[in-house]
């Protein structure tokens, strides 16, 4: 088996995980085709979901029966990363290009405003967009966020570079088993990523700047991993309460950078559902939190 058939047999594993009823959708942009995964009532509030850098869409299998109870969830294979999203059209470079695609995207989905789930990279692609669209964001939640509120460690940069430098299955597995030690991160998404990883070295992900979020007015949601391997949790949380006053910041302890979204997930989707319908809102204004 080709590394190429060995990443989608492990892609349409995880895939196999969603619930009963999800539609995959291809949508085209003037970047190229974007397939996106779409689960939870048609008339439920769209809810973008925006993965890790090789992850792809297919890792939310865990979150999607919560999130689509009553959302209508639209996970997106991130257009130049691994995955069945195409960029077959025009070159995408830069942020501008990137949030251009998000537009298109959109409204491709025939979605006016949806709320937004961001994890690492994904979470730095949400949190621009939010910033640059705000009128199309209902609220926005960003998991272990990298590059939105404090830099990478320098020990992260200086772990990863062996597996960016020479991309193989077997040390980019070695990689991710040590950033999750402890934790019960999904194996079967451990095996895409590293797949993803080793046979996908093409990828090309746009990288732009650290947003400056104190201008954002989309309701906000930070949960951070206590265990993150990829920042100082600590100087992140202190950033976005500083920078966003009004956001809503949790840790959750026992959880690490790349164990997001898969490990412990009930905690994770309560937090996420209950932000997203607001009520954390209504039990403050009732006194019960």
């Amino acid at each position: 088996m080709s590394s190429s058939q060995a990443f989608f047999a492990a892609y349409d594993a995880l895939l196999a995980r969603w619930p009963t009823g999800v539609t995959e959708i291809d949508v085209p942009t003037p970047y190229g085709t974007t397939r996106v995964h779409a689960y939870g009532p048609a008339e439920g509030t769209p809810l973008l979901l925006l993965h890790g850098g090789g992850s792809t869409g297919a890792v939310w299998f865990a979150n999607a029966p919560a999130l689509g109870t009553h959302h209508r969830v639209l996970a997106v294979d991130i257009l130049g990363d691994a995955g069945h999203s195409i960029p077959d059209g025009r070159p995408l470079r830069t942020t501008t290009d990137l949030m251009g695609w998000l537009d298109a995207l959109l409204d491709g989905l025939a979605v006016p405003r949806a709320h937004l789930v961001g994890h690492s990279y994904g979470a730095w692609i949400a949190l621009t967009y939010a910033l640059h669209a705000a009128p199309r964001v209902d609220r926005l939640v960003l998991l272990d966020p990298t590059q939105c509120f404090a830099g990478f460690r320098p020990g992260f940069l200086l772990r990863s570079l062996p597996v960016l430098l020479r991309p193989t299955e077997a040390r980019a597995r070695a990689y991710v088993d040590r950033e999750t030690a402890g934790t019960d991160t999904d194996p079967g998404w451990k095996r895409l990523y590293a797949l993803a990883v080793s046979g996908f070295a093409h990828r090309k992900l746009v990288v732009g700047r650290r947003p400056d979020p104190t201008g954002l007015s989309v309701p906000l949601l930070v949960l951070l991993a206590g265990r993150s391997g990829a920042h100082d949790t600590a100087r992140v949380a202190a950033r976005a309460r500083k920078a966003v006053p009004d956001a809503r910041i949790e840790i959750l302890a026992e959880l690490t950078h790349f164990a997001m979204p898969t490990a412990t997930p009930a905690q994770t989707n309560r937090r996420i559902t209950d932000f997203l319908t607001g009520n954390q809102e209504k039990q403050a204004a009732l006194g019960t939190v």
